[in-house]
């Protein structure tokens, strides 16, 4: 049986996936004993990244399985990754992200203490240091999430990884959520709100360690990417308003944050909560008109 399926998908990343496969099989080289497989999902790139990982997975010493979704949209190409792993424990990691030598080997140790079913996020730590200090996650110590705070941002899908009867039990990514699709983010978050729903604890644990490539280096890039887990967050919202009573108070906290003068990670943000309140009220509608036109979906 395989232990850990690792899942990338990857869209134009020609020029610097050779830095992750790279740590990918030092990685594997640092755990002989286990089982791996190595699923790469290439969502519809436009440059050489089929030919670099065709090329890369030739007489690697672990399983690698290349899969092809034309049509952009990570969540659409995690489910297609989510559906071909057969490992105990599925891990994921983005394709501008390098492992840490130990990765496997301390991803195992983690689950090993740790009763199925079970959601483990890992430490991200900043790839490059004239990135900006974005999607990070730098906390040094084990954490567990509370039930009733909103799960986006404990852990983050750069570096998360689940036992495999949670993919059975939640189902797939919402695919109308993250990069590529209508509602710009929120995939992973939209998904860890489900498993709480259903008990299965989230957690945190600092052992596997990923370092994050991002590449954002100019404010503006910033502020997009923040506009935009805004707007997930509030599509999100309304999709689980009515079934989950946590949204409303989770909504009712970004109001009464309008309270604090908080300035947020970008300078150039003004009052970070009025903004963030912006774009998770734009999202709100955007999910409501969508709902409107094709009431099957919502």
């Amino acid at each position: 049986m395989i232990d850990i399926s690792l899942l990338i998908c990857t869209r134009n990343r020609s020029r610097s996936l050779a830095t992750l496969l790279a740590s990918v099989e030092a990685a594997a080289g640092q755990w002989p004993d286990g089982r791996i497989e190595l699923i790469l999902v290439d969502n519809g790139s436009t440059d050489a990244t089929a030919a670099v990982i065709r090329h890369w997975a030739i007489d690697r010493p672990f399983t690698v399985r290349l899969l092809s979704e034309p049509l952009p949209g990570l969540a659409r190409a995690r489910n297609m990754a989510l559906r071909a792993a057969r490992g105990r424990i599925v891990a994921m990691t983005d394709d501008d992200c390098v492992l840490h030598p130990d990765y496997f080997a301390r991803l195992a140790q983690v689950f090993a203490r740790q009763p199925a079913p079970v959601i483990i996020g890992g430490r991200i730590l900043l790839g490059d240091p004239d990135d900006l200090m974005l999607t990070v996650k730098l906390e040094d110590h084990p954490m567990i999430a509370e039930p009733g705070l909103f799960p986006g941002g404990f852990v983050m899908g750069a570096n998360l990884a689940f036992t495999v009867d949670v993919r059975h039990a939640v189902g797939p990514f919402d695919e109308r959520f993250g990069a590529g699709a209508p509602f710009r983010a929120a995939e992973d978050t939209d998904f860890l709100l489900r498993a709480q729903a259903l008990g299965i604890p989230i957690r945190y644990d600092p052992g596997f360690v990923v370092d994050h490539h991002h590449g954002r280096r100019h404010e503006g890039e910033a502020v997009a990417l923040l506009a935009g887990y805004g707007f997930g967050d509030g599509a999100l919202y309304a999709k689980h308003i009515r079934t989950d009573r946590r949204v409303r108070r989770w909504l009712v906290q970004d109001i009464r944050n309008l309270r604090d003068r908080f300035e947020g990670p970008v300078p150039m943000i003004r009052h970070f909560h009025a903004f963030r309140l912006r774009h998770v009220l734009a999202g709100l509608a955007a999910y409501a008109r969508a709902a409107l036109t094709s009431p099957r979906s919502a």
